[in-house]
């Protein structure tokens, strides 16, 4: 893992130092080494993260054997050996990087199709002045880019980019409303007008006459006509799928251990990964005094009987109030995820130990867990969709009840193309779009976001259009960055073996017959999780992997209320109107835990303004 900085400029030309004053913003991602090149028209550099072939041969930048093309990259290829032997690429190196590079030599930008992993890469053609950038198929690896027809600019961090002078800061609308609606900003937004955040599963060609844009993998087209629905053929392919996606992903030079909250993803993971492993894995959870949060003691219970040297730690409100005042500097624009707190104390802690680790994510998205994928299919139904105005104004006489609240919220749902983000919004406490409309002081945009517009066009049942939203945006907007940026910042890498292409590409070509059968979610997942841990360990409510902000900001994170709602930096920035606001703050205080993360997200907002403006 490592951090990539660069850019391609035919007009007056960028200087090196500025190239190096990007480089060093990202030196938390690799603290291990750091590379230049330049030549005056492109410069790249690299921080490194030393995982494989830790000598001083792997830095970065490399040149391929011909002397032509130099590379950056900032990821894994787990199978670069097969591909090295497929292409009979003789090796100087046994680092991943070399072999990205010459099968680029032989393929050209086809090679990518080769690649198994995460990855964010930038290759410079020194003869022909053109410079290549490739993203990962999940997102994983995050690549952020700048182009005004003059200057091209990439980075794996946005605050990278923002050392040179021709960027300006001009905030970007559409990322607001998109962030108040999801508390995420979604690719290609960044929170900034002219930065972009690269589309997974693309690459891009940059000369002097442009940007080409190519995509190179689509997860609409890797779904079939027929899904799969035997159930024992599902269950073998599964299994392999799992065990080679996990043993790709131990293969490191440098201590490796997994994240392990006692939930179904994590601990399947761990499970295979023991299986792989001669000796007691290094297991890692974290968890809170909060008993109705604390999911710790689930996790020592399945580390335990899978005989994991298990480390645990139980957060204080003292450390995250701590971190809270860094998460602007970490994330670099409005991010609400509120788990990324206890993502960032469970990777310093797991930090001490290891340099890698493996993590449970995208489970939820491939196998229907979140139950939000319940949802709708409920609102599918038509004749709750006849009714869905009435049914919502009678849930609103209800008691003063949080799921009675947030039920008339689902069903005041805007039209059904826009279903998904609604149901996403809704589950997650935030504003829905009529909210939105109603909280910015600027215009909204008449064009339809491409989350909001695109699901029309997906035939499939809705819970898999929930879910494909989810896999789409979520998984790689919030979750992806949230896990990223955690690690990055104790330069600790996170793998993901649930999000291996192959399963992806299983996953979404399974029935949805086998992912929610007999009223159990994860059906096929938790079928291949009881091989190796009981299922009575599991038989609890889902809590995922959240932090009690309501209680917090009632009680010790008031101050961020206090702070960053108050009157004068509200109406300062003049992005959200005032009376809203103090409304919200008004029902919050008052007891109203209903509205938490709609004020986590303002606070969110109003402390990047703060800091930035």
């Amino acid at each position: 893992m490592c951090g990539i900085a660069g850019f391609l400029s035919f007009q007056n030309g960028v200087s090196e130092d500025l190239l190096k004053q990007m480089t060093t913003r990202l030196a938390h991602r690799g603290p291990d080494a750091e590379g230049f090149f330049y030549d005056g028209i492109c410069g790249l550099g690299h921080r490194r993260l030393s995982i494989l072939d830790l000598s001083e041969q792997a830095n970065q930048p490399m040149t391929s054997h011909n002397g032509r093309y130099i590379i950056v990259y900032n990821g894994e290829i787990y199978n670069f050996k097969e591909v090295a032997e497929k292409l009979q690429i003789e090796t100087k190196t046994t680092s991943d990087t070399e072999v990205i590079l010459e099968s680029f030599v032989q393929k050209g930008a086809s090679c990518v199709q080769m690649f198994n992993g995460m990855f964010a890469i930038a290759i410079y053609d020194t003869e022909k002045k053109e410079l290549y950038l490739f993203r990962d198929r999940i997102g994983k690896k995050p690549l952020y880019y700048f182009w005004n027809g003059h200057h091209f600019a990439f980075a794996s961090e946005l605050k990278a980019l923002m050392v040179l002078p021709f960027i300006k800061k001009d905030l970007n609308h559409e990322a607001i409303e998109d962030f108040l609606h999801l508390g995420y900003i979604p690719r290609p937004h960044s929170i900034y007008q002219d930065v972009f955040k690269m589309y997974s599963g693309y690459w891009l060609k940059i000369t002097k006459n442009g940007v080409e844009e190519n995509m190179y993998w689509d997860i609409q087209a890797c779904m079939k006509k027929e899904s799969l629905e035997d159930e024992k053929e599902a269950f073998e392919k599964l299994k392999q799928l799992l065990t080679s996606s996990v043993q790709y992903r131990m293969i490191s030079d440098v201590p490796l251990g997994v994240f392990l909250s006692g939930g179904i993803d994590s601990s399947t993971v761990a499970a295979i990964a023991q299986e792989q492993s001669k000796i007691p894995i290094k297991t890692f959870s974290i968890g809170f005094k909060e008993e109705k949060f604390n999911e710790a003691p689930f996790a020592q219970k399945v580390a335990k009987h899978l005989g994991t040297e298990h480390y645990e730690h139980i957060i204080s409100i003292e450390e995250a109030k701590k971190l809270i005042p860094e998460l602007i500097d970490v994330y670099d624009e409005p991010f609400a995820d509120s788990s990324a707190v206890p993502t960032m104390l469970v990777s310093e802690f797991a930090r001490k130990q290891v340099t890698v680790v493996l993590g449970g994510d995208g489970g939820d998205e491939l196998f229907l867990g979140y139950g939000m994928y319940q949802w709708a299919k409920r609102l599918d139904n038509p004749i709750l969709k006849l009714f869905r105005y009435p049914i919502s104004q009678i849930l609103k006489t209800r008691p003063n009840n949080i799921a009675y609240k947030k039920a008339s919220s689902l069903f005041a749902y805007p039209k059904r193309k826009k279903l998904a983000s609604h149901i996403f919004s809704q589950e997650q406490f935030l504003f829905s779009q009529k909210e939105v409309e109603n909280m910015v002081t600027f215009p909204i945009t008449n064009s339809e976001p491409l989350l909001t517009s695109q699901f029309g066009l997906l035939k499939c049942n809705p819970m898999l259009q929930q879910s494909f939203f989810d896999l789409q945006y979520y998984l790689q907007d919030d979750l992806m960055v949230k896990v990223d940026r955690a690690t990055m910042k104790y330069s600790l890498e996170a793998r993901s073996p649930l999000l291996d292409y192959r399963l992806v590409e299983f996953a979404m070509n399974l029935s949805s017959n086998l992912k929610f059968k007999n009223k159990t979610s994860k059906y096929l997942l938790k079928k291949v999780l009881y091989e190796y841990v009981p299922a009575e360990f599991f038989e609890r409510p889902k809590k995922g992997f959240s932090i009690p902000l309501a209680d917090w900001l009632l009680g010790d994170l008031k101050f961020l209320i206090d702070e960053f709602l108050h009157r004068k930096v509200v109406e300062k920035h003049n992005i959200v109107k005032y009376p809203q606001v103090k409304a919200l703050k008004e029902k919050f205080l008052a007891g109203d835990k209903y509205y938490y993360n709609r004020i986590w997200a303002l606070i969110v907002l109003h402390q990047f303004l703060e800091k930035n403006f």
